[in-house]
């Protein structure tokens, strides 16, 4: 290291210092408001059994179980995505014509599970429930982990096409020189792409090896074969990671737009302020393994990169509170694409290598440094059983502080900027056993023909006027995202207001909907429950429903505006259960209506509108 960079990093050092001292203990720290937009996800990895399965010997049932149990924890804690590895080394987590099972599912590569099942196809199904995104991560060059231990299947690529294969210690590693090789691995891709509703497709930090003394990477001949005009393979091997990544983000663009294409290189893109990089002398991305991320993101390549910074706040080789701002800058104002920072969640403890992550402090730094920078709305944690082991109470600081309210992803305007249609025929209105139900069905087709896949309930303190922007861009208003057309809770002691918005699958957010609020005495809270209105608004007419929980008298009215009384829907003593009426209107003025029905138990009103 040069005097210059020793001097900054013992500047840096010392501020670091600083910022932690300030930082205090996790008891101390003052509560910020969360953003409402923000990615907050774990790697799920299965090499080794790291986070799932977590042996090779378990049943298809314990995986379900093992899978279902560990999205529930990380939903918990606040996160929601998740960045789950399907394919570690040319096998799948997935039944697949192209690569054989992996051997981390069941103990042997090329066996299926038993009873035949698709993980990733319940693992998929099973995130979208939790209203959380699942980002496929593969591993594209890495063909086996250890030959000398690895069980190989007689389908495996490494014995159907050896020449692809370079050896490299006990590595073995898909030649990236090779146009087959290429070619191959896009297929793998788009064959995930276009078979599962995936939301991303992700690449970890697995392109050339990892440097290794006294270890060559013997790709003299792929070199020699087709240098397309480069004469330091150096550059060539960067150029041939390029294309690869180019190809790829090409092929998810032309098959489904909608799917996100992110990458997690290492923290450090190349050392050297001199060379446009960063005061570092760590493993760097551009140099060690010839993966030019900056350029990927700056040439818009990518959704997102999650450079893994998983260095403490001061640490000499490497500077957290360095690199991070530094990436925010990479950012290409032309083409802007999201930085998502990987965390070391697998470092903290009080026995840590690093001095640094020996403190409780040190993640709460760095996420509150990783938030006030520009174009980074997210972080990602390595990894997914270190995190939810709770290290120094992390976990439980993210539940209870930076996490404590839910977030919508951060928008991609790039890939769409349309929103969907705001929810239809949405009410608020009493339920049985002192609860609230708000109701509502899915809005028509957007512009670009999407339609919601999530609805966002806010609530928030009664105000005069509408819900405003202000109310909706505050995350503590934020009582729930679901799929559902219904949502209950137990009604609130005071005055509220509530909103409904939906999201399509890029997050887009709708405007708030109409909701018509169903007013009731104190009586007719659980004893005369009067259905919203379907549809509404409407143009001839509408279906209306009520429950008596006894017979008794039921009078049904509607009224307009100015209290005049339009029509009579029903009259007279209605046996206990529920009733039906039609609403007959298409001779009505267009406008808004008052619907009041009056029990023994009270009176419950609904507005409907009418549309021309």
């Amino acid at each position: 290291m040069s005097t210059t960079l020793r001097a900054r990093a013992r500047a840096l050092a010392a501020a670091a210092a600083l910022v932690l001292a300030a930082a205090g203990s996790l008891a101390a720290q003052t509560l910020s408001v969360p953003p409402k937009r923000e990615l907050r996800a774990a790697w799920v990895a299965h090499v080794y059994n790291l986070d799932w399965p977590t042996a090779r010997t378990r049943t298809p049932a314990q995986q379900r179980q093992e899978f279902t149990a560990l999205l529930d924890r990380h939903r918990q804690n606040g996160l929601n995505a998740v960045v789950v590895q399907i394919r570690a080394s040319a096998d799948a987590l997935y039944p697949s014509t192209l690569e054989p099972w992996s051997e981390w599912l069941t103990g042997t590569q090329g066996l299926a599970p038993s009873p035949l099942y698709d993980p990733l196809a319940f693992m998929v199904r099973e995130t979208h429930r939790r209203q959380m995104e699942f980002h496929a991560w593969m591993n594209p060059y890495r063909a086996l982990v250890n030959a000398s231990t690895a069980s190989v299947a007689p389908t495996h690529v490494t014995r159907l096409h050896p020449d692809w294969v370079l050896p490299y210690g006990t590595l073995r590693v898909l030649d990236p020189g090779l146009p087959a090789v290429r070619r191959y691995l896009v297929r793998v891709v788009m064959d995930v792409v276009r078979r599962y509703d995936v939301d991303a497709i992700h690449f970890d930090d697995y392109f050339y090896p990892a440097p290794q003394p006294g270890v060559s990477f013997g790709d003299d001949a792929s070199f020699a074969a087709d240098p397309r005009g480069f004469t330091v393979k150096a550059d060539w091997r960067r150029n041939n990671v390029d294309l690869f990544v180019k190809m790829v983000s090409d092929s998810i663009r032309a098959a489904r737009p909608r799917v996100k294409f992110g990458i997690s290189p290492p923290g450090v893109w190349r050392n050297g302020t001199a060379v446009g990089g960063t005061a570092t002398t760590a493993f760097a991305s551009y140099t060690d393994i010839f993966a030019d991320s900056r350029k990927w993101l700056r040439r818009g390549w990518v959704d997102y990169l999650a450079p893994q910074v998983y260095f403490a706040i001061g640490q000499t080789a490497a500077n957290y509170a360095l690199i991070v701002p530094w990436w925010s800058q990479q950012v290409n104002p032309d083409t802007v694409r999201h930085v998502y920072v990987g965390q070391a969640a697998y470092r903290v403890s009080p026995t840590s290598a690093e001095p640094g992550f020996r403190s409780p402090g040190q993640l709460p730094a760095q996420l509150r440094l990783a938030r006030q920078q520009a174009n980074m709305p997210g972080s990602i944690y390595y990894n997914s059983t270190p995190l939810l082991a709770n290290p120094l109470g992390f976990a439980d600081s993210l539940r209870g502080n930076f996490y404590r309210y839910p977030a919508l992803l951060p928008p991609m305007p790039w890939k769409d900027n349309v929103p969907p249609a705001a929810p239809a025929a949405a009410s608020v209105g009493p339920a049985p056993g002192g609860q609230v139900v708000l109701r509502w069905q899915p809005g028509l087709p957007a512009a670009d023909g999407e339609v919601a896949r999530w609805y966002v309930v806010y609530r928030l303190p009664a105000h005069p006027g509408p819900v405003t922007a202000a109310d909706l861009a505050n995350p503590a208003n934020i009582r729930a995202v679901t799929d559902s057309t219904a949502y209950q809770e137990p009604a609130p002691a005071g005055a509220v207001l509530y909103a409904l918005t939906a999201l399509d699958g890029l997050h887009n957010e709708s405007g708030p909907a109409p909701l018509a609020i169903l007013l009731a005495t104190a009586g007719a809270l659980n004893a005369a429950w009067f259905e919203p209105a379907v549809p509404n608004p409407f143009t001839a007419g509408a279906r209306l429903a009520f429950t008596l929980p006894a017979a008794g008298p039921a009078d049904l009215r509607a009224f307009d505006l100015a209290g005049r009384e339009v029509a009579v829907l029903a009259a007279g003593t209605l046996g206990a259960g529920r009733h039906e009426v039609t609403l007959q209107a298409a001779s009505w003025p267009a406008g808004v209506y008052v619907l009041v029905l009056r029990t023994a138990a009270g009176v419950a009103r609904q507005k409907v509108l009418r549309v021309p």
